[in-house]
Order: structure tokens, then C-alpha cells, then sequence
């Protein structure tokens, strides 16, 4: 006699799987973006030039090509590696934890960030990409806080526990750091995280009428 035996994967184990590609999928999508920020630094330094003056200078016309660029330049390698860290981590968990909200939330810290400073901010060339970083912690904390769920509330802890300390960056502290930058992309990622409180809910998977029988069943026996 010939038995056979189609192995089938569980529900819970293809979600795992499923996770896993996700986080790795966002993981690389914030490494690609680094290594553009590396790669414009090189090139800025081989070529023995700087990109400063593309940054946003408030108030200034020619300033505001600077929403654009600004996030993508920084003053030096020192600069744009104590940048990289929290972006990686923090562009992660934004991905993540949060796939629908991050369409709207990236681009919105990115540009909105850029234009509160060329409205808001000292007379001042202000690059770098710590707005992003801003932005992005203080929406993943705040969505967990919001939303209370098991996952939400995991990823603010981790984001809590790992970049708490960068609430102090939205206070003016030394003259050459753009505390409004950090300001700006804050109040930006609190905004966004009250207003997509219910953008990434999951919806309950449907069960039929005849799995709730064959569970009940189950619980008979």
C-alpha cells in the first residue's frame, strides 16, 4: 500500500515567512538610500567641492531648491554617520511596522520638514537627513501609543528604548546643529501619527460558518 502525504505549511508559519521577507525587503530599501547618502558625500569630497549652499536657506527664493537636496547633503563624514544608524533603524521600523502609512509619512517628513525650516528657521544653510529621523521616531512612537496593538506598541518600545534620548535635539542646543530641523520633522511625525492612527489596522480574517463548526468540533472531542 501507497500512502501519500502533501506536507502543507500553517497559516502562522507563511505569516512569519511573510514578515521576515517584509523586514528584510524594508531593511534594504533604507540601506539603498544610505548608500546614496555615502556615495553624493564621496563624490562631494573627491571632487574637492561642497554642497552646503544646496542646502535650504530660509526665507531666500534660491533657498528652496534646498527641500529637495538638503536631506541628501552633510557638512561631514562624522555628520552623515551619526546620521546613518538611527535612519537605518528607524526607516526599518517605519517600513515595517507601518507599509501603508509610510507611502504618505516619508514623503511628507522629507518635504514638509524641508519647507517648515525655509519658513520657520534661522538665516542659515541647513542640511542632513536628521529631520528624516525626527520625523520618523517620533511617528512610531506615537503611533504605538495611539493605536495600542501588540506590534505598534513592541516597535515604539524599541524605538523608545533606542532613540528616547533624540527628544532633546528639538531644543536649541549648539549654534551649528539645526535644532528646527529635528523641531519640524517632530511635530510632523506626531501630526501624521494622529491622523493615520487607523491607516495600517488589520482587518480580521474572515471565518466561515463551517471552520467555526470544525472547531467547535475539535473542542468536543
Amino acid at each position: 500500500m501507497v500512502i501519500a502525504m502533501t506536507q502543507t505549511n500553517s497559516p502562522s508559519l507563511d505569516q512569519a515567512r511573510d514578515d521576515i521577507r517584509h523586514l528584510q525587503r524594508s531593511f534594504l530599501a533604507m540601506a539603498s538610500f544610505i548608500a546614496v547618502l555615502w556615495l553624493i558625500k564621496i563624490i562631494e569630497t573627491l571632487a574637492g567641492a561642497s554642497f552646503i549652499k544646496y542646502g535650504v536657506y530660509p526665507g531666500q527664493l534660491s533657498g528652496l531648491a534646498g527641500i529637495l537636496w538638503s536631506p541628501l547633503i552633510h557638512s561631514s563624514f562624522t555628520h552623515l554617520f551619526a546620521n546613518t544608524a538611527p535612519l537605518l533603524i528607524l526607516g526599518t521600523v517605519l517600513l515595517y511596522g507601518f507599509p501603508k502609512s509610510a507611502r504618505i509619512v516619508i514623503p511628507v517628513v522629507y518635504f514638509g520638514t524641508g519647507l517648515g525650516v525655509w519658513i520657520f528657521a534661522r538665516q542659515s544653510f541647513h542640511i542632513g537627513a536628521s529631520g528624516l529621523t525626527f520625523g520618523f521616531m517620533f511617528f512610531v512612537f506615537t503611533a504605538g501609543v495611539l493605536r495600542w496593538d501588540r506590534r505598534t506598541i513592541a516597535l515604539a518600545m524599541i524605538v523608545f528604548f533606542l532613540y528616547g534620548s533624540m527628544i532633546w535635539g528639538i531644543f536649541p542646543t549648539k549654534p551649528d546643529i539645526s535644532f528646527e530641523s529635528h523641531l519640524v520633522g517632530a511635530v510632523i511625525g506626531v501630526t501624521l501619527a494622529v491622523l493615520l492612527r487607523h491607516y495600517d489596522a488589520r482587518i480580521p480574517e474572515k471565518k466561515y460558518s463551517w471552520e467555526e463548526d470544525e472547531e467547535a468540533g475539535k473542542k468536543e472531542t
